[in-house]
């Protein structure tokens, strides 16, 4: 019975570190494409964290583990909410707009990691059934 409990949320924990190194893999392609300045240095460091964050997930047991998936939903709302901002009224001076490269793609990644690390978090926080 314990095997059944515990496979969604290894499961769900595989999806989770896709989603967040999805997340990574944009930025740093969006560095390789060109993207410099103050605006690279995040995306290199925004990339830097979902690979760290993608390691934990699947590397981590316990507390540890409910502190990954709730820094690892914090992360991916964070990078969503900073995209829509700079797509609306701008964010630290940086106006982007639906064409540029990856945009469309991206919200779209970032909305269904939401959703799959918010289900994770939750997963990890729940109980275990007790016999």
């Amino acid at each position: 019975m314990a095997d059944n409990v515990q496979a969604p949320n290894r499961v769900l924990r595989i999806i989770s570190a896709i989603v967040l190194l999805a997340i990574a893999g944009i930025h740093l392609f969006l560095v390789f494409d060109g993207v410099g300045g103050t605006l690279g240095v995040l995306f290199v460091l925004n990339a830097v964290a979902g690979i760290v964050l993608a390691i934990g997930m699947l590397a981590l047991r316990g507390r540890l583990l409910r502190v990954a998936t709730i820094l690892s939903l914090l992360f991916t709302i964070a990078s969503l909410l900073a995209l829509l901002l700079a797509l609306t009224v701008g964010l630290f001076g940086i106006t982007e707009v639906w064409t540029f490269t990856l945009v469309p793609e991206t919200v779209i990644v970032d909305a269904i990691g939401v959703v799959v690390l918010a289900i994770t978090t939750v997963s990890a926080f729940r109980k275990t059934a007790v016999r």
